[in-house]
């Protein structure tokens, strides 16, 4: 076949065309030229598979949609391609031949050989048959550390841009509100600071490649009542602002996020999905957004279905544009014949088919989509025979070894070490009892996003497509001189006690138990973590926790191990296992990180993202509670965690000294300066993950007892110290006011320079003087952290990645 499409020729180039002419010119000039069916063909995309022998894809029927007839739709165009990869199982480099000849027949019949944007999801590596896994997102928070996502995203993006994909559906900004809302897992945790910086790192390393980021659920998903999936949510003006929305400020302004995906909840009565004051007003109007606004799968049909806002297909329609989503996802439905008919009618103004069609063209100008020289052959097939498809099989490998190593480091980093009375690590035990339900299943380190729990589970006969060590394998390699038992002794879920007393046995013929226990990530129902999987409390699904206490009465010393998607409440383990180690569904080679972490190989420096509750109930709770929301002497309810935000542990030991505050008073838009000594005074090296919290005692409003402003990894040899040395701007100290304005107030704070939310170790009392300061979306988001060696040692300077305070290694 022929692969090169030549767009329609004239004696002259048409305008746009032409890469030399002004942007907005081109696209001016395509909008004029455009007819309203064609103009429309460009705001909605079809939800495709690609073939698994090259050919061209077919439509996927979705159970909530009609089927779609591709054929009569293409001649007008075609604005999107639903998941051609992630929709069933298909070798890469097929998918990419069957993405070529697809891209090159809807580009051959629309009059201006304009071919399709091709998306695909990428939660947490792009989710596709035989491409690596990576950590879930609440790993890449656990990690507290941008670079190394950026660098991660970044090699998601390049395997996308490879085999033609233009737009990936991540990262997910949502705060975490409720734990026991079952997307817990696709988050990046439960403080705003935390979930931006990381994000953002994720946006820049994902759009390096060329590929479109997605910001999203913009906003408020998170904060569902009853941590129930698609709730109403009842933040107030004040949460949304100062927690809900910062993180995708942030990534828009500092991460030059190309694109927003609306939210499906309502807040207040108000869909996102027909909120203008949000996608328009603020999104566009105040933050500057230039990108497209996508519409969430089926969101716009929700208008009408499930929020009853509208009393037509065209009523949902008009009110998503009106508000400012420019493309329907994940299928043609309302943005199709009841928007045009409507338009025709008068009932829909065309110019705001006009004002999303300009966002549209200029993103796929952008990706050099209108280029007269625009080629639909990618570079992962760059010079093959595409004749030849059966020998295209297997040529693209998308779990490169370079893949491998990029994920066992995001793992390694993420996991996170909570209570350890000295047995680990723990050096050669010569008999191993494994017990528990996650001990010997593959897939007990991925998340629902995975495409073997997303997809491959309705394709059963289709093996993985990567390995998938089970914690038992990789505990076997780590202790070869040991013998490893593995007992089930419970599933997930399904409360079965009758395997618990061979458990028992199994750890009283051990020297030590590895209780392996956790989640099962699924959709809607088919896992205890994941979408449409919220939880009724945060207890242990199923028998989890009978089989854990009667492990612990086994007398042999108990290390609890948890591959999950959400903190749990471990009862009696907190203080009665000898260590907990806490690893959010970390990916292909999670098993591996985790059993190095047991053995020692790996020093632990991961860090909560999310509080761990001592209880099951008293939720929703997180540590950005205002004092009132913490334990007080008028609830008999404690929220108190077990382990709080920011906790983790290390094998070696580190102090922190010799405070100065070198600018204890400031003007409100002044900075504080501070300097501290941080040393590790253990046997071996070990990066310590300084975190930096700000206390204010009095405000005009009710504000958290404390708040993440700042963070920073430390990495220390034995007996090294370092001076570090932080700026922190009066901008960090804004919130909303009493009249809805971000301001910054004057008068006292407390500076925490902690080791987590529940360990501050120097504390610094500052002063704001001056008048009260209003501020907006072009405050400064950062603390600069910088440092030295101290005492003629060597090392890295300490200095955060980005435009500061972004957590990155000295």
């Amino acid at each position: 076949m022929t692969a090169n499409v030549a767009v329609e020729t004239t004696p002259e180039t048409p305008v746009w065309n032409d890469p030399g002419r002004d942007l907005g010119t081109r696209v001016s000039a395509l909008i004029e030229a455009m007819t309203l069916d064609e103009k429309i063909a460009q705001l909605y995309g079809v939800w495709v598979g690609a073939s698994d022998e090259g050919g061209e894809v077919a439509p996927h029927q979705h159970d909530m949609e009609e089927a779609v007839d591709l054929e009569a739709l293409l001649p007008v165009g075609l604005g999107q391609l639903t998941r051609p990869f992630g929709t069933a199982p298909v070798d890469p480099a097929l998918g990419a031949l069957s993405l070529v000849r697809t891209q090159a027949r809807i580009a051959s019949a629309n009059r201006f050989g304009i071919p399709a944007v091709a998306h695909e999801e990428c939660l947490a590596g792009f989710a596709t048959w035989g491409a690596t896994a990576y950590p879930v997102p609440l790993s890449w928070g656990a990690t507290f550390d941008p670079d190394l996502v950026r660098r991660m995203a970044a090699a998601i993006g390049r395997d996308m841009r490879s085999v033609g994909v233009h737009q990936g559906l991540a990262p997910v900004l949502d705060v975490v509100r409720d734990a026991r809302w079952g997307r817990v897992e696709e988050t990046i945790g439960e403080d705003p600071y935390l979930v931006g910086t990381i994000g953002t790192a994720y946006v820049r390393g994902l759009q390096s490649a060329g590929v479109v980021a997605t910001l999203k659920h913009f906003a408020g998903y998170s904060a569902s009542r009853a941590g129930r999936n698609l709730a109403p949510v009842g933040a107030g003006p004040r949460e949304r602002a100062d927690i809900l929305l910062p993180p995708f400020e942030m990534a828009v302004r500092e991460g030059g996020a190309r694109s927003v995906m609306h939210a499906y909840t309502d807040t207040d009565g108000m869909p996102a999905a027909a909120d203008e004051d949000l996608l328009t007003g603020l999104l566009r109007d105040t933050w500057g957004f230039d990108g497209t606004v996508v519409a969430d799968y089926f969101g716009i049909a929700f208008l009408r279905t499930l929020h009853g806002i509208a009393g037509d297909w065209a009523g949902a329609a008009h009110s998503a544009l009106r508000a400012g989503v420019d493309v329907e996802l994940p299928t043609v439905k309302t943005f199709g014949a009841p928007l045009a008919e409507a338009v025709t009618a008068g009932r829909v103004p065309e110019s705001l088919i006009d004002r999303a069609l300009r966002r549209v063209l200029t993103q796929k100008a952008q990706l050099g989509l209108l280029d007269p020289g625009w080629d639909p052959v990618p570079p992962a097939l760059a010079g093959a025979d595409l004749d030849d498809a059966e020998a295209l099989r297997g040529t693209v490998d998308l779990d490169t070894p370079a893949n491998r190593e990029l994920a066992r480091e995001v793992a390694g980093e993420a996991v996170v070490l909570l209570t350890n009375d000295g047995t680990l690590p723990l050096g050669r035990p010569r008999r191993i009892a494994l017990v528990g339900p996650n001990a010997a299943e593959p897939t007990a380190v991925l998340g629902c996003y995975s495409f073997p729990l997303h997809v491959g589970v309705h394709h059963p006969r289709t093996p993985a497509g990567i390995g998938l060590p089970t914690l038992g394998e990789a505990v076997a390699r780590e202790f070869p001189g040991a013998e490893v038992t593995v007992v089930r002794g419970t599933g997930i879920d399904d409360g079965d006690l009758s395997g618990i007393a061979e458990a028992v046995r199994a750890a009283r013929d051990a020297d030590v138990v590895l209780a392996v226990l956790g989640d099962r990530a699924g959709l809607f129902g088919r896992g205890t973590s994941g979408e449409g999987c919220d939880a009724e409390s945060l207890a242990l699904p199923g028998a989890q926790q009978h089989l854990l206490d009667a492990l612990l009465d086994s007398g042999t010393p108990v290390v609890a191990v948890l591959l999950a998607g959400r903190p749990y409440a471990l009862g009696r383990a907190v203080d009665g296992a000898a260590a907990i180690v806490e690893s959010f569904f970390p990916g292909v080679e999670g098993t591996t990180a985790v059993a190095g972490v047991l053995s020692g190989r790996i020093n632990p420096s991961g860090r909560l993202p999310v509080s761990v509750p001592r209880g099951p109930g008293a939720q929703p709770a997180t540590y950005l509670g205002a004092r009132l929301a913490h334990a007080s002497e008028v609830s008999n309810i404690d929220p108190t965690p077990a382990f709080g935000f920011g906790h983790g542990l290390s094998y070696t030991a580190f102090t922190w000294s010799d405070l100065v505050v070198g600018q204890g008073t400031a003007d409100t838009d002044g900075a504080f300066s501070l300097a501290f000594t941080v040393r590790n005074t253990g046997q071996r090296a070990g990066t310590e993950v300084v975190q930096l919290y700000l206390h204010d005692p009095v405000a005009s409003v009710v504000q958290p007892v404390q708040r993440l402003i700042g963070f920073t990894r430390v990495p220390l040899a034995p007996g090294e110290a370092r001076r570090l040395r932080v700026t922190v701007p009066a901008d960090l100290a804004s919130f909303t006011g009493r009249d809805g304005r971000r301001v910054v107030e004057p008068g006292e704070l407390e500076l925490r320079l902690a080791a987590s939310s529940t360990d501050p170790r120097l504390t610094a009392r500052v002063t704001l003087t001056g008048a009260e300061r209003p501020v907006d979306h072009t405050r400064r988001f950062h603390a600069a952290f910088t440092g030295e060696a101290l005492e003629g040692q060597g090392g890295r300077e300490v200095q955060e990645g980005g435009k500061g305070g972004e957590g990155g290694e000295g």
